[in-house]
Parts: C-alpha cells; sequence; structure tokens
C-alpha cells in the first residue's frame, strides 16, 4: 500500500503566482520541504545536437527523481533575457545568447528529495569525471546542461520556461521505495 508521504506530494514553488502551482493545499499531512522540491534543468543545444538527451534524463531516473515538466523549444534571446539576467553585463554573455539561441533546447522540472542540491552535484564541472557535464562535455563553453543553484532560483526560472498548467501532478508508484515509509 503506498504511504501517506507518497499520497501526498506538494509542490515547492510557491502557491498562486503565475507560471507556478495552483493555489491552496493539495493534501492533509506535511512532507517535508526538502521531499517537494523541484528544479530546472536545461539540455542545451550542444545536448541536444549531440543526442545527448536519454543519458541525461535516464541519470535522474536512476537517481529516484520524477519528472513533472519536460518541453523541446527554439529559445529566443527574451528567454535567454530572463533567465540569464545576472549575466547580462558580463563580457561572455553574447557568445552566451548565440550558443543558447543556436538549437532547439529541452527544458525539464524534475520533483525529489533534495533535487537542487542532489542536481547540482550530478551536474558538476566541466572537468569532473563522473558528472554529466564531466562526462559529456567537450569544453566549457559547451556544457550540455543548467541547473538551478538553489531552490528560490529554481522556484523563479521554473515560471520562466513552463505555465502553471504544464507542470504534471503525478503519482509516483515507486515514492515509498524510493524513499521509505
Amino acid at each position: 500500500a503506498m504511504g501517506s508521504l507518497g499520497r501526498c506530494l506538494a509542490r515547492s514553488i510557491p502557491r498562486g503566482q503565475p507560471g507556478l502551482s495552483p493555489p491552496g493545499p493539495r493534501c492533509y499531512g506535511s512532507a517535508p520541504a526538502e521531499l517537494q522540491e523541484k528544479t530546472l534543468v536545461l539540455a542545451k543545444p550542444d545536448a541536444v545536437q549531440r543526442r545527448l538527451l536519454g543519458n541525461i534524463i535516464q541519470r535522474f531516473e536512476r537517481r529516484g527523481f520524477k519528472l513533472v515538466a519536460m518541453k523541446l523549444l527554439q529559445v529566443d534571446q527574451g528567454l535567454v533575457d530572463r533567465h540569464y539576467q545576472e549575466l547580462r553585463h558580463k563580457p561572455f554573455y553574447p557568445a552566451l545568447v548565440t550558443y543558447m539561441t543556436s538549437g532547439p533546447v529541452v527544458a525539464m522540472v524534475w520533483e525529489g528529495y533534495n533535487v537542487v542540491r542532489s542536481t547540482r552535484a550530478m551536474v558538476g564541472d566541466t572537468d569532473s569525471v563522473g558528472t554529466i557535464r564531466g562526462d559529456l562535455s567537450v569544453h566549457i563553453s559547451r556544457n550540455v546542461v543548467h541547473a538551478s543553484d538553489s531552490v528560490e532560483t529554481a522556484q523563479r526560472e521554473i515560471g520562466f520556461w513552463f505555465q502553471r498548467d504544464e507542470l504534471v501532478d503525478w503519482e509516483s508508484r515507486d515514492w515509498d521505495h524510493t524513499y521509505g515509509p
């Protein structure tokens, strides 16, 4: 039988904000916030062009995270500007815009226990063997993926890339096996 935690998959993003989860409570009981976390992961144009999506997605599934949104899109400069607003004055920013708009991107939202921190560790650096970037990147300027760096950043970034109704609320049948009763 599914435990109460498996039935209570409350969203961690603030309720009632545009592009985020719907208002109101979703369950009775209170799962710890770290079990409700969501993060944004972008498979950048080089990952799509090199057909690395299966490998990237498989790493998150094997870790026990739940995919709640995914889409393939051609990014325009406006979205890049919103997403990377803190980098707009850096000397490398024009090259970043060119890179991010050079081909399709796959945007994903993953949910799970400490998913933000775990994802950052999984993504790693381009020279860290055993990480997504270390195993799949060929150069620091083509680093395959983006991952949110904090819960707060993830909430904001998810709102840039997804509308509220694009986040799918579904019950994972392996929740108790992954996180315990």
